[in-house]
C-alpha cells in the first residue's frame, strides 16, 4: 500500500473516469461554479438580478437623455451541502485480498463518488421542478410515443421563446421512461438516412435535437401532487403576477405541482413556493400570462414524472471541496480529484489510525434555480 495519496492517484482518477459514465443528466447541463473556495456552508451568496427597461420615444433635444437610475434587484444561494463517503482497511483485510486488494479500492472510491454525484444529480432534478416556469404536455402520459412526431420538442421550445429565453445552449433531461420512447418510437432519430448520423443507432446518445441538448438522468422521481382543493383566487390578479392569493379551499399546494385557472385553462403554470392552507402561492416567472378575476378557481394537476428543458444559466451548481479548518485536522494526506467530463472536485483524505486507515471522499455543494422563466417541465 502506498504512505501516501500520491501513489493511489491513478486509482482514484479510474474511479472517477467510471463515475462520469454514469446516467446523470442534469450536472453536465447546468452551470456550474467550482471556485466558491471562500464560502462557508450555509452562507448566503448576493448575486445582481436587472430588471427590464420600457423603451421610450426618442425626442430630439440640446442636451442628451438623462434616464432615472435603476435599483438592482438580488437573488441568493448558499453552499447548503458538504457531504463524504468514508471507508476502513485494517492489515488482516488488507492481507486477506491482496490479489485484488487495488480493484477492490478502485470499485469503493467508484462507488463513494458515485453516491455522492447521485446526491447532487437529485438536488437538481429538485431544483428544476421547483423552479420552472410553465409545464407543458399531459401528467401520466409519457412523452414522445407518436411515431414522427415532434411536438413535445416543439412545445417546451415555445414556451421557452414565449418567455424570452436565450435560444442558445438549451437542453433537455429526460427521465429514462421518455428516453426509451425516443429509441424505440421516434425512428427518424436512429435512421441514419433521415438523421444524417448514425450516432444514436451505433452508440445510443442522443444528440442534440431542434437545438435541444439531450441528456439522461436516473435522479429524476415522480413528483406527487399536493391536496389542495376547492381554491380560488383571492381578488384580481394581472397578467405577470407571481404572486397569486388564494381563499376558500383546503390542502397543500406543493412547490412542483402544475395548476391552471378557470380563466386561463390553456397555459399550465408551475408552483415554485405552495401553501398549506389558504395564503399566496408564488409561481414561476413571468408569472401569469392572462388576467384572472377575483373568486376564479384553481385546479391543482395530476401527479407527474417529469423531464426539464432549459438555458444552461437558468440551473446553477454550486461547488468546492469540504473546508478544513486552519492547519489541517488529523488526515495524512489530502489530494483534490477533479473529474475532467464533469468539472466536479472532489477532496480524498487519507486517515491513519490504530491498526487500520481509513480514506474520505467528500464534496460540498449548493443549487438553485435562478431564472424560471428559462425553464420548463414537460409532463410524463
Amino acid at each position: 500500500m502506498a504512505n501516501t495519496l500520491t501513489g493511489l492517484i491513478p486509482t482514484i482518477y479510474k474511479a472517477a473516469d467510471t463515475v462520469a459514465r454514469e446516467l446523470v443528466g442534469f450536472i453536465p447541463a447546468v452551470f456550474k461554479d467550482s471556485s466558491a473556495d471562500e464560502v462557508a456552508k450555509d452562507q448566503v451568496i448576493t448575486y445582481p438580478i436587472v430588471a427590464a427597461r420600457a423603451p421610450a420615444d426618442i425626442t430630439p433635444a440640446a442636451t442628451g437623455p438623462n434616464p432615472s437610475g435603476e435599483t438592482l434587484g438580488t437573488g441568493t444561494m448558499t453552499i447548503s451541502k458538504s457531504r463524504s463517503v468514508t471507508f476502513p482497511w485494517n492489515g488482516e483485510e488488507q492481507k486477506s485480498i491482496s490479489q485484488v486488494y487495488d480493484k477492490v479500492l478502485e470499485d469503493q472510491f467508484a462507488q463513494a463518488m458515485r453516491a455522492l454525484v447521485n446526491e447532487i444529480e437529485v438536488d437538481l432534478a429538485l431544483a428544476a421542478k421547483r423552479g420552472a416556469s410553465r409545464a407543458v404536455g399531459a401528467a401520466g402520459t409519457t412523452p414522445f410515443a407518436t411515431v414522427n412526431n415532434f411536438s413535445d420538442f416543439a412545445n417546451v421550445i415555445q414556451v421557452l421563446q414565449d418567455n424570452g429565453s436565450p435560444m442558445t445552449d438549451l437542453h433537455l433531461v429526460l427521465n429514462t421512461i421518455a428516453s426509451n420512447k425516443i429509441r424505440s418510437v421516434q425512428a427518424s432519430l436512429f435512421k441514419a438516412n433521415e438523421a444524417g448520423s448514425d450516432e444514436l443507432l451505433r452508440t445510443g446518445r442522443l444528440g442534440i435535437v431542434e437545438g435541444l441538448d439531450l441528456h439522461e438522468s436516473a435522479g429524476i422521481v415522480s413528483h406527487t401532487k399536493g391536496t389542495g382543493a376547492s381554491y380560488v383566487t383571492d381578488g384580481a390578479h394581472a397578467a405577470a403576477v407571481m404572486d397569486v392569493l388564494l381563499k376558500t379551499g383546503t390542502g397543500t399546494v406543493l412547490a412542483g405541482d402544475v395548476v391552471t385557472f378557470a380563466a386561463d385553462a390553456v397555459n399550465k403554470y408551475v408552483v415554485n413556493v405552495g401553501v398549506t392552507a389558504p395564503g399566496t402561492i408564488t409561481l414561476g416567472r413571468p408569472g401569469l400570462r392572462v388576467a384572472v378575476a377575483d373568486a376564479n378557481a384553481l385546479t391543482v394537476g395530476n401527479t407527474y414524472l417529469g423531464n426539464w428543458a432549459f438555458q444552461r444559466n437558468a440551473i446553477h451548481l454550486l461547488t468546492r471541496t469540504p473546508l478544513m479548518p486552519e492547519g489541517g485536522d488529523s488526515a495524512e494526506d489530502s489530494v483534490t480529484i477533479t473529474d475532467p467530463l464533469s468539472g466536479l472536485s472532489f477532496q480524498v483524505n487519507l486517515y491513519r489510525q490504530y491498526h487500520q486507515v481509513s480514506y474520505e471522499v467528500g464534496i460540498a455543494w449548493g443549487t438553485k434555480a435562478v431564472k424560471s422563466e428559462n425553464i420548463v417541465t414537460l409532463l410524463g
